[in-house]
């Protein structure tokens, strides 16, 4: 079974209306084929319900943080409550189409006034979900008198800059076996190698990640989003997990950047987006990698 087999062989953009007096229907998403790849245009958890259950084989999302972030269609704002039990039916909707070996990578933060944020949505989603790792992402560091990375500096006398991201490793029952060496790092003692029994000169990386972005001067060089992650993201996931040609998720796309990761890893990417210019970002983005264009 794929992923699409529940799928009706049009992309209907609305449900058929209802009669004189009643409310009619939410939008059902708009879905699109880019070669192997699928792109809705929708709400997540609708566009989820038209997937087949246990298709997925890798999700890699960065969902919206609720710290005020400036997106052209989702206010960013919303009560925590009200957050969190929305996130818990988006997890909800997700976990429904995961395969039972799946991963589900889970790029989050909060913001200095609202630490606790990341902390009560996993904890909100523990039902749910095994965490079997916690990945921190670095993106920017500084070691001696030397900094690199990604630096945004805060206007505050209170708090620290904050250099890193989470990343929730989710899995259905904690016990999901992954190629930790397919993102390994070499030995810095070569000794290491022969002494202790390694095959060949790597070891694993850990649970820090240091992943900068590439550096932009303006929102425009981001496809205007202020959410977006580095390709390198998702693909060390997905190399983590470690299936050949996986079926990829990201139900918060934006602008693409899971899917070009997909495609990049031999994979087969369903990206769904609320905003219909990120969509089309995304189209534009995937259309050009399949060409062979750049795909960051």
């Amino acid at each position: 079974m794929t992923p699409f087999d529940s799928l009706s062989t049009d992309s209907a953009m609305h449900a058929p209306g209802q009669a004189s007096g009643r409310e009619a229907p939410e939008p059902v998403p708009r879905r699109q084929s880019i070669g192997r790849h699928q792109l809705f245009h929708g709400d997540c958890v609708p566009a989820l319900a038209r997937l087949a259950p246990e298709t997925v084989d890798v999700v890699v999302t960065s969902p919206p943080y609720n710290i005020g972030l400036a997106y052209r269609t989702y206010g960013d704002r919303r009560a925590e409550e009200d957050y969190l039990d929305w996130m818990l039916g988006v997890a909800t909707a997700i976990r429904r189409v995961m395969r039972p070996d799946a991963s589900f990578f889970l790029n989050i933060t909060g913001s200095s006034a609202m630490p606790w944020l990341p902390f009560e949505l996993i904890v909100r989603l523990r039902p749910l979900f095994r965490l079997q790792n916690h990945i921190t992402w670095v993106k920017s560091i500084s070691i001696g008198d030397d900094t690199m990375g990604h630096f945004k500096p805060i206007n505050s006398a209170r708090f620290l800059h904050r250099n890193h991201e989470h990343i929730f490793h989710l899995t259905l029952d904690g016990a999901v076996p992954l190629k930790r060496l397919a993102v390994g790092v070499p030995f810095k003692d070569k000794s290491n190698i022969a002494r202790r029994g390694h095959a060949q000169d790597l070891r694993c990386r850990g649970d820090s990640w240091f992943i900068p972005y590439e550096t932009v001067r303006s929102r425009a060089q981001k496809f205007d989003h202020p959410g977006t992650f580095p390709v390198m993201l998702p693909r060390m996931c997905m190399r983590l997990h470690g299936k050949a040609h996986p079926v990829v998720l990201d139900p918060f796309m934006g602008t693409g950047t899971t899917l070009l990761a997909a495609a990049e890893e031999g994979g087969r990417g369903i990206g769904i987006d609320l905003d219909a210019g990120y969509v089309k970002v995304a189209k534009a983005r995937l259309l050009a990698a399949l060409r062979g264009g750049r795909t960051s």
